[in-house]
């Protein structure tokens, strides 16, 4: 038991756990989490993000760039709750930068994003402060998807967002263009039977 939990990174109070709830197939909270991190990192790894030292084993956390002055990273963090209904836990999407403007902008996304995501699909619980943004992630009453098709939404809307925040700075000196742009990727999104958490 011993080896297993060092091979696998896990305390031994964790490995027994495991070993007992695979004995009687019952999904643990740390199982589900494994599980759904699983998916979250097949479907993003690969492409335009890079993982990150797991802070826990209820956080997942990637980056991407930014095409922006500098080519700062964005961090998106998705923390899991153990007890996972109806809410699942928060994505946090921060920018380390001392540049104002960058801060500045990251905000004005962040508002936009928020008030896209109200007007289409009803109040979201968020907060934004000094180029950070936290996001709620709910399952819907009658939602009751499996841990990997929690993941694949999770990523996906990770996706989508990073999307999003890229066309905005691209755009950034036409503000028209960039608010039509961003809404277009979320009603796209949406329309074509994303999961939005």
């Amino acid at each position: 038991i011993d080896r297993l939990a060092y091979e696998m990174g896990q305390s031994r109070s964790a490995m027994v756990n495991q070993v007992l709830a695979d004995y009687v197939r019952y999904t643990t909270p740390e199982k589900r989490m494994r599980e759904v991190f699983s998916a979250i990192e097949q479907m993003l790894m690969g492409s335009v993000f890079e993982p990150q030292l797991q802070p826990s084993e209820s956080m997942f956390s990637l980056r991407s760039a930014l095409d922006y002055k500098y080519n700062p990273s964005v961090r998106y963090s998705v923390e899991l709750y153990k007890n996972a209904h109806p809410l699942l836990g928060e994505l946090r999407v921060s920018v380390r930068s001392q540049n104002n403007a960058l801060v500045l902008a990251m905000l004005q996304f962040f508002k936009l994003w928020t008030r896209i995501e109200t007007a289409y699909i009803g109040r979201v619980e968020c907060a934004m402060e000094d180029g950070r943004y936290l996001r709620k992630m709910r399952l819907s009453e009658e939602a009751t998807p499996g841990n990997e098709q929690i993941g694949e939404g999770i990523a996906a809307y990770i996706r989508l967002l990073d999307s999003a925040l890229k066309y905005y700075f691209e755009h950034l000196t036409e503000p028209a263009t960039a608010m039509t742009g961003v809404e277009r990727l979320y009603v796209g999104y949406i329309s074509g039977g994303g999961m939005i958490l």
